[in-house]
């Protein structure tokens, strides 16, 4: 449906014969009222649908929390390559062990920014505080901590004009709100998530927030990432998923024109209702390559466990390692030995047996400091993310 624009144009300067606008949308939720049915509620179900069976992972995957770990960090690469970053998941595990020879590291201090970023809001969440202002400022903060976005100020709504695509405001693709609108249409999202001035179901909330925030764009740099954090935490908060294993920056990716064609169909034209459908079919597709890539890893441990249950002696060990790597694939002997309190000599010997059996290879071709990957394991995560 076109209702028009969802904002206002503002004349904010002119340069020269050129007036420059920034945009400041309304507050949510959309007037006329959306309209959800037909093949809208159809997609909006089976996305519901798909992230039940998503929340409910844990039936078939015993250790979830190990899934999580590793699929949060999948998508803060995911993330961060949309904004520009060369960093691949090896590269932020590499970095993780402080063993990163040759990697872009303000790039992979991003990343890893970004995985704090998100640690820091599911903290929050858990100690009650809601999805808010504040909140969203403390992920900002943590998201652009050191690095190049250190003196961008982290943690605070920007000051100054900016605009998205193009030399300056005046031929930019979108200019987002003025400054001094920013604390206003903040402080109307905050309402709008808190279900004021009426509810909205979780799945229409998440794709309608999204869209509100990337238009407000209230930060000097770091936006797209906030935005895309705030809806696995959105969905979290809000008890749809138990644990936060919805992350949509490879659908965004993958489909980055038709995104941003229909956040500014939503802004020009007020076409909620196509990217409603856009968003519901992210999360069913997203939802479900989630279950199966964590079936598929589940197969994959199983499988190696079974070959490591048939070693005799030296099978308990081995067993130990191999659940370490699945909790860090790429990883050192002394990492190793950390992690499953085992010698380092003992470590030696079973990497080199797992080796052998072609479960686990040695990267760096180096005598010392040598690196290794839990290979089929980390080559179903690694899908996508290759920059």
């Amino acid at each position: 449906m076109k209702r028009g624009p969802t904002g206002e144009e503002v004349l904010i300067s002119t340069v020269g014969n050129e007036p420059v606008r920034a945009f400041v949308p309304r507050p949510l939720p959309p007037d006329p009222p959306l309209q959800i049915d037909g093949l809208l509620r159809d997609q909006l179900d089976k996305a519901l649908l798909a992230l039940g069976r998503l929340d409910s992972i844990s039936i078939v995957f015993p250790d979830t929390h190990l899934f999580g770990y590793m699929y949060v960090r999948k998508e803060a690469v995911l993330s961060s390559q949309i904004e520009g970053t060369q960093s691949s998941l090896s590269d932020l595990l590499l970095f993780e062990l402080e063993e990163a020879p040759g990697v872009p590291m303000d790039d992979v201090a991003e990343v890893s920014n970004y995985v704090a970023a998100l640690d820091l809001g599911l903290k929050r969440l858990g100690e009650g505080l809601p999805i808010s202002t504040r909140l969203i400022r403390e992920i900002h903060g943590v998201l652009l901590a050191g690095g190049r976005g250190q003196h961008k100020h982290p943690g605070a709504f920007r000051r100054s004009q900016n605009w998205i695509g193009g030399t300056r405001p005046g031929n930019a693709r979108f200019v987002p709100s003025p400054p001094d609108r920013i604390p206003d249409a903040m402080s109307a999202l905050e309402r709008f998530l808190h279900d004021m001035p009426e509810k909205t179901p979780v799945l229409v909330k998440a794709a309608l927030v999204h869209v509100q925030f990337e238009t407000i764009h209230p930060f000097l740099d770091g936006n797209g990432r906030v935005g895309r954090i705030l809806i696995p935490l959105l969905l979290h908060a809000e008890d749809v998923l138990k644990n936060p294993l919805l992350y949509l920056s490879l659908y965004f990716k993958r489909r980055r024109a038709e995104y941003y064609d229909l956040l500014n169909a939503v802004r020009m034209d007020g076409d909620w209702e196509n990217w409603l459908g856009f968003f519901a079919k992210g999360v069913q597709e997203t939802a479900e390559n989630a279950v199966q890539t964590a079936k598929t890893l589940l197969d994959v441990s199983n499988e190696d466990q079974t070959r490591i249950e048939q070693l005799g002696r030296l099978s308990g060990s081995c067993l130990q390692v191999h659940h370490a790597l699945k909790r860090r694939p790429v990883n050192t002997i002394a990492g190793l030995s950390r992690l499953t309190g085992l010698s380092l000599p003992t470590v030696t010997t079973v990497l080199h047996k797992l080796e052998e059996m072609g479960l686990v290879r040695e990267t760096t071709g180096r005598k010392r400091n040598r690196v290794f990957t839990y290979a089929r394991y980390l080559e179903i995560l690694v899908e996508g993310t290759v920059p």
